[in-house]
């Protein structure tokens, strides 16, 4: 006979020690209690209070299930750190793992929350020191039903009752977010062949649009962190000699850890002819101080609103005459997009007289084989070959944000007051395109500013980093002169 109990009892792995029966014993005793009480509201939990009652005038009458999602392998016995998904957090304010928001229709009218959630450890169990997944001496302290409750004004459950729960409902009356949860969707099956729920997910996507001011707040803080990882990345990056991009890369993200929760999406810290990859972020190229950086980066702030910024920038602190003239006519071509949003304003507008400053830009230099007027008929659209994407989209809770919105609502419709949304224009000349002179081949630009749409029109979110060709020398030169710092 043994008194040590099984890998499977205790959670360990191979590399683990054994847990003898006397240890396990010794480790049940003598602990203190250590519930938080008297806690406070979170600032947010109004407004997340006021989204779900937005939900709930929706779809009065149904169930609505959304999950936040689980840990998930990144190898072996290691997971990616968790990101709650963005349409929970912004009904909940809730950060950990394996929790499920469960609204259920009220006969008074409305919907009554509950949240079932992987409460903190007891220390009448051996979850505390035996899991490593949930318990509190291998992962840390996790909020209690009772702690939770408090903050978030929420009744909450635990997640072991949400099974039984999730097998009562009517599946016709029920619609579920899926694609966070497997549990959850093998539990409660798609009625309409799944049409119900992509309705929710574009109410939700929809809902999330227009931010409120709490919102706003958010943005405002993740864009002056970016601000500072851009200063950042110059003074530490060097004007004289070749370094790698993996440098910027990661001075970038030291202030995205700093500052709030991580970046919000994979740096791109593209330079030379990386710069014409749109989505280039391997970031481990050398860098040629004679080239550009084009760094497209946003910093993800505590409560993952998350900025997005583009800089394309001389590494020596200078623009040669080539890449002046390419980064001045992307300047005016965002400048355009700028000022073509106010309320009212269709989405597309931005898009729209960015794409004229380019398309005009191109047939001047005489790169577009037809007229800029002809181009940019819906059948042709020959300057896109050098600039490829949109020129917004929505930002929020994620940096492509409310992407389940119909077209109608979104892409389609119009700007109101309270939407935040990219202008970023670019002009990317392949290495090995003939069709443009030998001088321009291997330079990609882009421009890229956060954009509030306000009752007198626009506010450039990101306006703490400069833009013209001019302005970005004088600051670069500023930021070398003030020298390295570390974040604090």
């Amino acid at each position: 006979m043994t008194d040590e109990p099984t890998e499977e009892e205790t959670g360990t792995t191979s590399h683990d020690q054994g847990l003898p029966a006397r240890l396990a014993a010794f480790m049940r005793t003598g602990w203190a209690d250590t519930e938080l009480r008297g806690l406070a509201r979170t600032e947010g939990a109004p407004h997340h209070s006021r989204r779900r009652e937005s939900l709930s005038h929706v779809f009065g009458r149904d169930t609505l299930v959304i999950p936040t999602g689980r840990l998930k392998v990144r190898n072996d016995d290691c997971d990616y750190p968790f990101r709650p998904g963005s349409d929970f957090v912004w009904l909940t304010g809730y950060h950990e793992c394996d929790a499920v928001l469960v609204l259920h229709p009220a006969s008074e009218g409305g919907h009554t929350p509950v949240l079932y959630i992987h409460p903190r450890s007891p220390r009448d169990t051996d979850e505390f020191f035996r899991d490593r997944f949930y318990g509190e001496l291998w992962v840390g302290r996790r909020p209690s039903l009772g702690e939770t409750t408090a903050q978030l004004g929420l009744e909450t459950a635990h997640i072991a009752d949400l099974e039984k729960a999730l097998a009562e409902l009517d599946p016709s009356h029920t619609r579920v977010l899926r694609g966070y949860d497997q549990t959850v969707d093998g539990i409660v099956g798609a009625a309409d062949e799944g049409q119900r729920d992509d309705e929710l997910a574009s109410a939700l996507s929809e809902l999330r649009l227009v931010k409120d001011d709490w919102e706003i707040g958010q943005l405002r803080n993740a864009i002056a962190a970016t601000v500072d990882g851009f200063c950042d990345v110059v003074r530490a990056m060097p004007s004289d000699r070749g370094f790698s991009e993996r440098l910027i890369d990661g001075v970038f993200g030291l202030r995205a850890r700093h500052d709030g929760n991580a970046v919000g999406y994979g740096n791109i810290a593209a330079t030379g002819a990386h710069a014409t990859t749109l989505h280039w972020t391997q970031n481990d190229g050398t860098v040629d101080p004679k080239d550009m950086l084009l760094l497209d980066a946003g910093v993800e702030n505590h409560n993952f609103y998350t900025a997005d910024v583009t800089r394309t920038m001389p590494i020596s602190g200078r623009y040669s005459d080539t890449q002046r003239r390419v980064y001045d006519l992307v300047y005016a071509a965002q400048q355009a997009g700028i000022e073509a949003v106010k309320p009212g304003a269709p989405f597309k507008a931005a898009h729209e007289a960015a794409m004229k400053v380019i398309a005009e830009g191109l047939e001047d230099w005489g790169i577009l084989p037809v007229s800029a007027e002809e181009s940019l008929q819906e059948d042709c659209g020959l300057h896109r070959r050098w600039t490829l994407h949109g020129t917004s989209h929505s930002l929020g809770l994620d940096v492509h944000d409310c992407s389940h919105a119909r077209a109608e609502a979104y892409t389609k419709g119009d700007l109101a007051v309270g939407h935040v949304l990219t202008v970023e224009p670019g002009l990317y000349f392949q290495i090995d395109d003939l069709t443009v002179p030998a001088e321009l081949r291997g330079i990609g630009v882009r421009i890229e500013d956060d954009i509030l749409v306000t009752a007198a029109g626009a506010e450039n979110l990101s306006a703490g980093l400069p833009r013209t060709s001019a302005d970005v020398e004088t600051w670069m030169a500023e930021q070398r002169a003030a020298g390295i710092r570390l974040p604090g």
